[in-house]
């Protein structure tokens, strides 16, 4: 009711999701009583509501105006590598007739590349995938203003063998999920980037990174108007 997602008064049914951080995307024709497994969800269908749950994955959304249809996808690192955005777009193509060119995306909070810290295995399975993986990941040196302004002690004191671990590897994984639409000819000027990190204000937002895995869910909801 809030969304205004109502008919005289009627929520509209939700459709939601049991996420496994796959590449999986169900065709929704009519409400589903009991939650599918999968990422992604599409329709054509007016007054029904696709939603999925984050906390540090990206909420992605897809409408195209032109043909009356919409997407919802849980983009995390997995559902990234597995271009489960960009197979959404081309299912709604098969579908619904759907073309990039009327396509508007929105792409919601999540893990930004100021906290998102991974492992090099995993830009391994990026740069499998990706051409552009070099302008997705950005190595980070933590500050210590201690160790810079006494350099000498932390050097005398680390035994042989312990020196520097080196920069951390962060991954921008909004940025990721932006340059799969414009791979596949979504206009730049039609996507939007929220740009707000769940890990820097978890005031606002659920994370599950910073919150240690004790936290709640947000929900990323989209529908067509009758």
């Amino acid at each position: 009711m809030a969304l205004g997602a109502s008919n005289a008064g009627r929520p509209w049914p939700l459709v939601s999701l049991r996420q496994v951080h796959s590449d999986i995307i169900h065709i929704i024709e009519s409400p589903i009583p009991e939650p599918l497994a999968g990422d992604g969800l599409v329709t054509n269908c007016p007054g029904i509501a696709l939603a999925i749950m984050t906390a540090d994955c990206l909420p992605v959304m897809l409408v195209d105006r032109r043909t009356a249809a919409a997407g919802v996808f849980h983009a995390g690192w997995r559902g990234t590598v597995q271009r489960i955005v960009e197979k959404g777009l081309g299912l709604m193509r098969r579908q619904f007739g759907s073309m990039p060119q009327d396509i508007d995306a929105a792409i919601g909070p999540g893990i930004g590349s100021c906290c998102y810290e991974v492992g090099d295995e995993l830009k391994t399975k990026f740069e499998s995938q990706f051409a552009y993986t070099a302008d997705l990941f950005h190595e980070v040196f933590e500050s210590n203003p201690v160790r810079e302004k006494y350099p000498m002690l932390f050097m005398n004191a680390r035994a042989p063998g312990h020196g520097d671990h080196g920069p951390k590897l962060h991954l921008d994984l909004a940025e990721a999920n932006r340059r799969q639409l414009l791979a596949v000819g979504v206009p730049e000027n039609q996507i939007t980037v929220l740009g707000q990190c769940t890990a820097c204000d978890t005031h606002k937002f659920f994370s599950h990174r910073a919150e240690k895995g004790k936290t709640g869910r947000m929900m990323a909801v989209v529908g067509i108007r009758p």
